[in-house]
């Protein structure tokens, strides 16, 4: 594990202040629900929690099923990170962070649709391979309980591919399903 250097006393209350620094580097903000465990060496971890992550395998799997039927890269979000891909580079996509863009989209509680270049796909992942150029793009949030929980996410980068309204309703249906799984 990484030592910092930063000491934080516990208050009366059995508070600790979680540095700025390290909430900004590792994306942590106001309200964001935390796991806490500890391990076998009596060292206490601190874990962002993230409900759609428990899908795990599942996810992988529904990823996978989506790429499959609708022919393009698929992927499945928190709402920090890529947690399944499936039809693409999953060095380039799997565990990244989100891009800034993709993380409004995704509390705007909209979908977006890129049906070719000239509507300026948005980046998915924070630094993402500068030359990659999405021609088209489907992004719809998963909402579970009335709060955003992450997205369904189809990409193609061939100039031929234009998203239509199969693909919107294909991935509306499986954040849907994915919603109504985190609700049980």
């Amino acid at each position: 594990m990484k030592a910092t250097g930063i000491v934080r006393r516990i208050d009366d209350l059995g508070r600790v202040v979680i540095p700025k620094e390290i909430r900004k580097t590792l994306r942590i903000r106001e309200g964001d629900p935390l796991e806490i465990y500890t391990d076998n060496n009596g060292e206490i971890i601190l874990k962002r929690y993230s409900p759609i992550e428990e899908l795990g395998e599942f996810a992988k799997e529904y990823a996978d099923a989506l790429s499959k039927t609708s022919g393009h890269t698929a992927c499945i979000t928190d709402k920090n990170y890529v947690i399944a891909v499936a039809g693409g580079s999953k060095k380039e996509y799997l565990e990244k962070p989100l891009s800034n863009q993709l993380e409004k989209v995704i509390e705007g509680r909209k979908n977006i649709v890129a049906r070719g270049p000239e509507d300026n796909p948005i980046k998915i992942v924070e630094n993402e391979v500068p030359d990659r150029q999405y021609t088209s793009q489907v992004i719809t949030p998963i909402i579970a309980e009335g709060d955003t929980i992450g997205s369904v996410i189809f990409l193609s980068t061939d100039p031929k591919v234009h998203m239509n309204d199969v693909e919107i309703k294909l991935a509306e249906s499986a954040a849907g399903f994915l919603g109504r799984q985190m609700e049980h």
